[in-house]
């Protein structure tokens, strides 16, 4: 996957049609922030493939930023089937873009091959040692989940304790079942993983 650089809105919209999901990165040269964004996706382009990433910088094209009230760059802007879903704002470190990318990728396969999704999220801390076994578990078997950091996330926290009425992490919610802990047995009935 290589960056495509688009000089208007136009240029973009027309660039995009008929592809299931692409990615915007607004930035602005010169910006430390914005430079940190473009390096650190330029990292990982050449370890992807499949996935259409576009850039504009908005010192150069001012017709796309105002069409989607982007006041502050960097924005990584996503589209699906064209039409402009979700924005990711400033600048994160390239596991962060790689496993965003490798999302658009797993998903875009489960369906052409006709597989249903489930809706994994893992709550968790960085110093959790079961956290991190169980993460490793789920990319192991190419799972799809959203990691929630509960220990940045005061309301993610909050909301977690509320549907458990446990603290401790790691959770896991899989299509709204809570899995408190590393329970591998369950994790493989609700995910359908065959045991190893």
């Amino acid at each position: 996957m290589a960056i495509q650089y688009v000089k208007s809105q136009t240029e973009f919209l027309n660039q995009i049609t008929g592809k299931d999901s692409a990615y915007l990165l607004l930035y602005k040269s010169g910006s430390e922030t914005s430079d940190c964004a473009m390096k650190n996706m330029q990292k990982i382009t050449d370890q992807l493939e499949d996935v259409d990433l576009f850039a504009a910088d908005v010192n150069e094209v001012r017709d796309i930023h105002p069409n989607y009230s982007i006041s502050s760059v960097p924005s990584l802007l996503e589209f699906q089937n064209g039409s402009y879903i979700n924005v990711v704002k400033g600048c994160h470190d390239e596991n962060y873009y790689k496993a965003l990318f490798e999302n658009i990728i797993y998903v875009a396969k489960a369906k052409k091959e006709g597989k249903t999704l489930k809706n994994v999220v893992v709550y968790s801390t960085p110093t959790c040692s079961w956290c991190n076994t169980l993460k490793s578990y789920l990319r192991k078997n190419n799972i799809r989940f959203r990691d929630v950091d509960v220990s940045k996330d005061e309301s993610a926290s909050q909301r977690m304790v509320q549907k458990s009425g446990q603290q401790g992490v790691p959770q896991t919610e899989i299509n709204g079942q809570i899995i408190v802990g590393f329970d591998k047995q369950k994790i493989n009935q609700l995910l359908e993983i065959q045991a190893q």
